[in-house]
């Protein structure tokens, strides 16, 4: 175990999830913010998505964590176009259709106030004549920009998606563009809540 790493990371918008990008016009990636080698996203968080993260070289916890039969969960700050009704929320938790597949049920509050986020650089686009609302949205699934699909099916579109929990681990004090790593508390308690007993 001596060996193995876990990392937090909050990440920032307009960072890939991963250390490297081939393509013509390279993008930010890991590398410019983590330097521990070897160690790989638990999950990913969407280029234009900003929030916690956790790196690992920990296959099996990995695995255990990101895989849809364990039904872990991943809380997000969803800010959204316009306001939802009750109607929309309640269709969320129910589960939405996206691409012929239907969502998990999920746990859908509106917040009533505005989180207290680090600004956003660039900020949202913002249009005078058309409010935003800011949800708190966990799945137990992590389909391919799920957030962004199930919010547009319902006739909201997220402008801003921010993941603030990942199982009981939080952003918490963590400065956007920092990581830290588990604490021995924090790793046992995610091996209890993940892990089969034979495994811990």
């Amino acid at each position: 175990m001596s060996d193995r790493q876990y990392i937090l990371f909050y990440k920032p918008y307009g960072v890939l999830c991963q250390f490297t990008d081939d393509s013509a016009s390279p993008r930010s990636t890991l590398k410019e913010y983590i330097e521990i080698p070897n160690v790989y996203s638990v999950g990913r968080l969407d280029f234009d998505s900003e929030g916690l993260l956790l790196l690992t070289n920990d296959g099996q916890l990995k695995h255990h964590l990101i895989d849809p039969q364990f039904e872990h969960s991943r809380t997000y700050w969803v800010q959204v176009e316009k306001v939802p009704t009750e109607e929309a929320l309640q269709q969320l938790r129910e589960g939405v259709t996206i691409q012929g597949y239907r969502t998990k049920k999920a746990i859908v509050t509106r917040l009533e106030n505005e989180p207290d986020l680090p600004a956003r650089n660039p900020p949202i686009r913002f249009r005078a004549n058309i409010p935003t609302a800011w949800i708190e949205l966990t799945l137990t699934e992590g389909k391919n920009r799920q957030v962004r699909k199930m919010t547009a099916a319902v006739g909201f579109p997220t402008l801003r998606l921010v993941r603030v929990a990942i199982a009981h681990l939080r952003l918490d004090d963590l400065e956007v563009g920092k990581w830290r790593m588990l604490t021995d508390y924090e790793l046992q308690e995610l091996r209890a809540k993940v892990l089969p007993r034979r495994l811990r």
